[in-house]
């Protein structure tokens, strides 16, 4: 009687196999990496039957001697690598040429061994490349009578070797298939006293006590520690008596290994200190990966924990992140690389080792020398250059210092970032700029806990990173648009413990989870305005404001910076295009109108590409001696077209209920403001147009008020008149640029001003310009951004300017001297005062003035 197989073709795809055997009712693990090999799988692979006979292969094992090894091997299910015999070429001197040869040269049919496994393919997946990984299961034995094809891959007509069945009459085979099954109790036995899993134990009990006697003997080899020769006997036992006396003269002498093997291992043990008995088991378990064929990953293995351990130790760390340090690294000596957790660890210890807790630089402490540095890289800016100054003295003197956090407000391309650059050169320290525009998440500051996937430090520990030292600027630029609350936390909190010179020492990173100190960093961080940074924050931070540049500052800063970039950046050299400091003003004036320079800065670009076409031109030509590097006031129009903008204040002609206010932009910058107003027949309505705010509505309403209130002493009205003159009239205040919204409490006294020079006649010199905020009873309030203003009136031609006698400070602490040359300032602390300096004429009229305390 015969075992039952399942159906078998005649002719089957030969798979060659280096140095492993497949027996029948065994799985196996194939990495498929030779040509030959790869183009069946790719047949397999893509056939539409997916019949069980139609994935059936022939694993045929190469004849000793052994040829080069490609592959790991893998405990129970083993990897093996489709192989062919020795390359025999003497031109292959690299690795990827030895790769190509091995991939493109074929298998022999006079290399493989006349026996084999007829194996089904359970799984067939495709790895990165052109490779595939197939798991196959042993079915039957064949013998090999002829190969028919070599190509595309090796073929053959084979002949399937029944399994005879254990004949009753036969007692020499029944007694060599009980002591078979006692041999395999007893290395049950001495598996479980070596405390293998206990599941594994159970499936190879029912196994030894129901299986047929050959398939027995097929499984307890393979399980044993066996060599390649003594499988291929087995393979070639197709006779039952000599395979079973095989595989129990193969099984005692395992079982006999393994008991002294344990017994050595106990006496061992019980002698060995820790790191000798680590020792040992390690060069165990390397014996042990040796003879799987994992010894190469092995050594990669242990050299990548090795190198690590040697970083962590350079890397100076502080005892909290040693600590974890040392833990890590325990549970990563544990793992085995396959395990997803393994790299988990690994990039985690490499963070530690990365992070410098110790390194740092050396500052530079010569006062003049930084000082130098900081008028050689900004023009003007004499506020934040003061503070850094006094930074540097301090820390010179006490030689340690927590980091000061400093936040520079300003419009855009006043030249904040760039002046962190400056900062961190003359510190001599590392510089590294972190975006928070736009940042939504907590984490992307704080960190992700190491539970997620993909989890990473946050912002503050990459930079860290990023520079390698402990004490470096840290720009943290555009903090006012970080994001507020939402679902992924609130990034302003994040920043609360980074930027608080308090808690920054010992800063918590998620990821990290050790603390981190960040009292020796310096933090700058840039802001346009103050209104969207949460409070909390804000006190943090000392503020110093970047207010727009001057005329005069922006011609400077050109000549000094903006033009010598721009010609080296367009491939000039120094002198190839010459720019006066008249006509730079001429651009500053008439094509750009911003507090900062960068749109200066385009403009200057933009003649730098004509007058370098011109270069090139002339180069080319051999004309380079009529090339004219001097720039005129007509190549500038010509290159940068009609001025974009005019005079304003010098093209109006001063008229009744017109006058010229002071405004703060949402952007940091300052600029003017005209206000129109006028008088129709009506029923007593105010009317405002010019897209206007709550505020500036409020604002109008009250000066209407007090006009009205007050019309008596302004000569507007006679007693007679009183109760018809506003009823029968309508006022219309409007604000030209309609399309920009308008708001704010600055603009009290001008609009009180129109009204009073609407309704009395007079004129408001165009050159003059006012701010402030009043009340019904006629007081005058001080109001923001004073700076601004005035430097806004500067560029619009402004000579003359109204304040709130409370302003003063700000005019005399932060406006430059050569603008406060060039404009008179005018104090007044009531709303008479404020119409007694708008108006020329106003004594000379007989105007009824009383009561003016």
């Amino acid at each position: 009687m015969l075992v039952n197989v399942p159906a078998i073709p005649n002719v089957l795809p030969i798979v060659p196999l280096k140095n492993k055997v497949i027996l029948p009712g065994v799985g196996m693990r194939l990495v498929i990496s030779r040509k030959e090999t790869i183009s069946l799988m790719q047949k397999i692979y893509k056939s539409p039957d997916s019949q069980e006979i139609k994935n059936v292969i022939g694993c045929v094992p190469i004849s000793p001697p052994q040829s080069t090894v490609e592959g790991d091997t893998e405990k129970n299910s083993s990897r093996v690598d489709i192989i062919a015999p020795p390359i025999r070429s003497k031109n292959l001197t690299s690795p990827a040429k030895v790769i190509d040869a091995l991939f493109n040269q074929k298998t022999r049919p006079g290399d493989l061994h006349p026996f084999g496994c007829a194996a089904r393919i359970v799984r067939l997946e495709r790895t990165v490349g052109e490779g595939f990984v197939a798991v196959v299961e042993g079915i039957a034995r064949i013998k090999v009578d002829k190969y028919v094809s070599e190509n595309p891959y090796l073929e053959a007509e084979v002949t399937v070797m029944s399994e005879p069945e254990l004949s009753q009459g036969d007692q020499e085979l029944q007694e060599l298939a009980i002591t078979l099954r006692s041999t395999g109790r007893k290395l049950l036995t001495t598996l479980h006293d070596l405390k293998l899993p206990t599941p594994v134990l159970t499936q190879l009990q029912k196994f030894i006590e129901k299986a047929h006697a050959g398939s027995l003997a097929d499984l307890l080899v393979t399980a044993i520690d066996s060599t390649f020769e003594e499988k291929l006997q087995i393979l070639d036992a197709v006779d039952l008596k000599t395979r079973m006396l095989r595989a129990i003269d193969m099984l005692t002498r395992q079982i006999q290994i393994l008991k002294i093997s344990q017994k050595v291992q106990s006496t061992v043990e019980g002698q060995l200190n820790k790191k000798q008995r680590e020792f040992y088991l390690r060069q165990q378990l390397n014996a042990i990966k040796e003879e799987l064929g994992e010894k190469d990953d092995s050594s990669n293995e242990d050299d990548d924990v090795v190198d690590l351990t040697k970083r962590l130790e350079e890397a100076n760390l502080s005892p909290e992140a040693d600590k974890a340090a040392q833990r890590e690294l325990k549970r990563l000596k544990r793992m085995h690389p396959t395990q997803a957790e393994y790299q988990i660890v690994r990039t985690y210890l490499e963070w530690l080792s990365e992070i410098p807790w110790n390194k740092s630089t050396t500052d530079i402490l010569d006062i003049k020398i930084a000082e130098k540095q900081l008028n050689d890289d900004h023009y003007g800016l004499e506020t934040v250059k003061k503070r850094v100054l006094e930074y540097l003295a301090v820390l010179k003197l006490k030689e340690d210092m927590k980091g000061p956090i400093l936040v520079l407000i300003g419009a855009p391309g006043v030249g904040k970032t760039s002046l962190g650059k400056s900062i961190a050169n003359a510190l001599g320290r590392k510089f590294h700029r972190i975006s928070l525009g736009g940042v939504r998440d907590e984490a992307e500051i704080r960190g992700h806990r190491r539970t997620y996937i993909g989890a990473m430090p946050g912002l503050i520990a990459q930079g860290l990173k990023r520079v390698g030292v402990n004490n470096p600027v840290f720009l943290l630029d555009e903090i006012d648009k970080v994001g507020h609350l939402s679902h992924h936390g609130d990034p302003s909190a994040a920043l609360l413990e980074v930027l608080d010179p308090e808690q920054n020492n010992s800063f918590n990173d998620h990821y990290l989870n050790v603390p981190l100190d960040l009292s020796k960093v310096l933090f700058i961080a840039t802001a346009n305005h103050l209104d969207s940074i949460s409070p909390p924050l804000l006190d943090r931070m000392e503020l110093i404001s970047l207010s727009g540049y001057t005329f005069d500052e922006k011609v400077n800063i050109a000549q000094r910076h903006l033009l010598p970039k721009q010609i080296k950046a367009h491939g000039m050299a120094p002198g190839d295009v010459k720019i006066s400091n008249e006509l730079l003003l001429v651009i500053a004036t008439g094509y750009t109108r911003e507090a900062g320079v960068r749109n200066f800065e385009r403009e200057i670009a933009s003649i730098c590409r004509a007058k370098a076409v011109e270069y090139a031109d002339a180069r080319d030509n051999g004309e380079l001696a009529a090339y004219r590097a001097d720039v005129s006031k007509k190549d500038i129009e010509e290159i940068l077209g009609v001025a974009k903008y005019d005079d304003e204040v010098a093209e109006r002609t001063s008229l009744p209920g017109v006058v010229t206010g002071l405004a703060w932009t949402a952007s940091g910058a300052g600029g003017i403001l005209f206000i129109e107003a006028t008088q129709m027949a009506g029923k007593g309505n105010l009317q405002l147009t010019g897209k206007l705010g709550e505020v500036i509505k409020e604002s109008a309403q009250i000066a209407l008020s007090w006009v009205r209130a007050n019309a008596y002493k302004l000569g507007i009205i006679s007693a007679s008149t009183e109760f018809s003159f506003f009823s029968e009239r309508d006022v219309h205040i409007h604000f030209p640029s309609g399309a920009v919204p308008k708001d704010g409490p600055s603009a009290g006294i001008a609009l009180l001003t129109a009204l009073v020079s609407l309704f009395t006649k007079r004129t408001v010199p165009t050159t003059t310009a006012m701010t402030g905020e009043i009340t019904l009873r006629g007081q005058v309030l001080p109001v923001g951004g004073i700076k601004e203003k005035i430097i806004a009136a500067h560029r619009a031609g402004i000579t003359r300017i109204i304040l709130p006698l409370r302003n003063m400070k700000d005019v005399e602490g932060d406006v430059p001297v050569n603008i406060k040359e060039e404009i008179k300032v005018v104090y007044v602390k009531k709303v008479w005062d404020v119409l007694e300096a708008a108006f020329d004429d106003w004594r000379t009229e007989n105007v009824v003035i009383e009561s003016r305390l």
